[in-house]
């Protein structure tokens, strides 16, 4: 009876792992298009929103990426590999803020300095920041439950970035469509540097957060 309630609660475990990873590789594979999608519109658009979203997209993409890597690691490794696991937490959530942190700074100068002049076409902007908002918030709610069912620091931090990846891609999307539905107007030079301001200001919160939580693991 006991041999076989253990081999349960080890298939249970494993199962929960392999979700998670699943998850993490999904998120990979979802948010890789975000940064080309983006970038490749800014040929055509000079909205400032859309470049800090560019930045921010390929920071996060970063950032996912170094989240699966150390997952992997980490589930891996044998129960007297604790020590290590954490040392590899904590260098991966480090990593992770301090890179949100200098993107966030550079989207904020780019922001301000960007000149003042027709936007251009922000039409893919709006197309990836919508379809990020619904793909983020399943990943959050996602994250969520997986956390709440095997707590583990990587997935937490995930479950965090995806919540404010979904408010920001709200945002996103509401300072494009300004922009597009008010061509060449103060307005939409007002709201597009406003929406950059508040994706450079999530970029560093984020990060700090993240930093932050690292110094808490224990």
């Amino acid at each position: 009876m006991c041999s076989r309630g253990s081999t349960g609660t080890g298939s249970m475990v494993e199962r929960t792992g392999s979700a998670e990873s699943r998850t993490l590789l999904t998120s990979v594979v979802l948010s890789a298009p975000g940064p080309l999608v983006v970038g490749l519109g800014l040929l055509t658009g000079k909205s400032s929103t859309q470049l800090a979203d560019f930045f921010r997209r390929t920071a996060e993409l970063s950032a996912i990426i170094c989240a699966y890597v150390i997952y992997r690691i980490t589930s891996g490794s044998a129960a007297n590999d604790e020590l290590q696991k954490l040392r590899l937490e904590r260098g991966a959530n480090r990593f992770i803020g301090g890179m949100m942190v200098l993107a966030g700074m550079a989207m904020a100068v780019l922001a301000i300095v960007a000149p003042n002049s027709e936007k251009g076409n922000v039409v893919p902007g709006i197309v990836i920041a919508m379809l990020g908002f619904v793909a983020n918030g399943i990943f959050w709610i996602r994250y969520t439950s997986l956390n709440r069912a095997t707590p583990n620091a990587i997935i937490a931090v995930q479950a965090r970035l995806y919540r404010a990846k979904t408010f920001v891609d709200g945002c996103v999307t509401a300072a494009l469509l300004t922009v597009l539905l008010n061509p060449g107007t103060e307005l939409a030079a007002m709201v597009d540097l406003a929406g950059s301001v508040i994706v450079s200001l999530y970029m560093v919160y984020c990060g700090i957060k993240t930093m932050r939580a690292s110094a808490e693991l224990a």
